[in-house]
């Protein structure tokens, strides 16, 4: 089952506190909990600990179609946790879903950013290849970040 508690209607951020409390209490009586989190590294491994099966911090705000705003915490979480990470909220473009891909979660939960594209048949196809190429280009392997300029022509033999 999903679990997700709210902590107010503004943000509909979730409050871990009670996430937590109520992730257990699943668990115990005999549920798989897929649960709904904030981006917070801390809690997703207390959160697997407790027994869930799938963890699923958001991107942003629900429906907001910000994207990823903490990329550095999803990948401290994919990097941490066994179980399966679906980042669930906030994707609103194609180029969303391939970001979060390439952080390495292992799929993306979206409805908003479908449900209020202009064209909401071609923004599904456009996931469904944002989503391909982020997991392609994950699995490709990221080629490292350097300060200062590598020239990727060989130079022996040059005048």
């Amino acid at each position: 089952m999903k679990l997700e508690v709210l902590a107010d209607q503004k943000t509909l951020y979730p409050d871990m506190e009670e996430t937590l409390r109520a992730a257990k209490i699943l668990v115990a009586e005999g549920f798989e909990v897929m649960v709904y989190c904030s981006d917070d590294p801390v809690y997703a491994k207390k959160l697997e600990d407790a027994g869930c099966v799938a963890i699923m911090p958001l991107g942003s705000l629900i429906g907001s179609g910000l994207g990823i705003q903490n990329p550095v915490n999803i990948r401290l979480i994919v990097e941490q946790t066994r179980v399966p990470v679906i980042v669930d909220a906030g994707v609103g473009t194609a180029s969303d879903a391939a970001i979060a891909m390439e952080l390495g979660v292992d799929g993306v939960l979206m409805n908003t950013a479908i449900a209020e594209a202009k064209d909401p048949i071609r923004m599904a196809n456009a996931m469904k290849h944002a989503v391909i190429a982020g997991r392609e280009s994950y699995l490709a392997g990221r080629m490292p970040k350097k300060k200062y300029a590598d020239p990727s022509s060989p130079l022996g033999g040059l005048i």
